[in-house]
């Protein structure tokens, strides 16, 4: 958001702008959504499905295969976007999202939960974890956070 030294804040970065008018976009096409609630979930689920398949191939490669992860290990989960990033929720709240490396130009991607996981652990916990790359204990060890997050 601003220089590491002590100037004057600059704003918002180009990148912040564009996370917020995702945003605005998805909220005003979720409010005119018709249907029954599987309409819309089906419809979010599609919007998710197409914001991975938007993005670069390490992000994208990276992105489906947590979303996997995610659905299987809590398939009550139900996939959104959220600043156009795909989120998961449970009773309409976030409970984690991905974020791709390209959305904010950072070198690696993470995979971030809210205050409503259930990850709460002794004075302090992680509540991001960097992905470099996903290996079978990467995919093993992020089940058993999304699982542990929605009970």
């Amino acid at each position: 958001m601003s220089n590491s030294d002590n100037s004057s804040y600059q704003g918002f970065s180009a990148e912040e702008r564009a996370a917020m008018k995702e945003h605005a976009q998805e909220q005003k096409k979720a409010a005119a959504r018709r249907g029954s609630r599987a309409d819309k979930a089906a419809e979010a689920e599609r919007d998710v499905l197409a914001k991975i398949a938007e993005m670069q191939d390490s992000d994208r490669i990276m992105a489906e295969r947590i979303h996997e992860v995610v659905t299987a290990s809590a398939p009550a989960l139900a996939s959104k976007l959220w600043y156009g990033m795909p989120a998961y929720t449970l009773d309409g709240k976030i409970i984690c999202h991905f974020q791709p490396a390209a959305k904010f130009k950072t070198r690696y991607a993470t995979l971030g939960f809210s205050d409503h996981a259930n990850l709460d652990e002794d004075a302090i916990w992680p509540t991001a974890f960097a992905i470099a790359t996903l290996t079978p204990e990467v995919e093993a060890h992020l089940t058993a956070l999304v699982q542990r997050a929605t009970t």
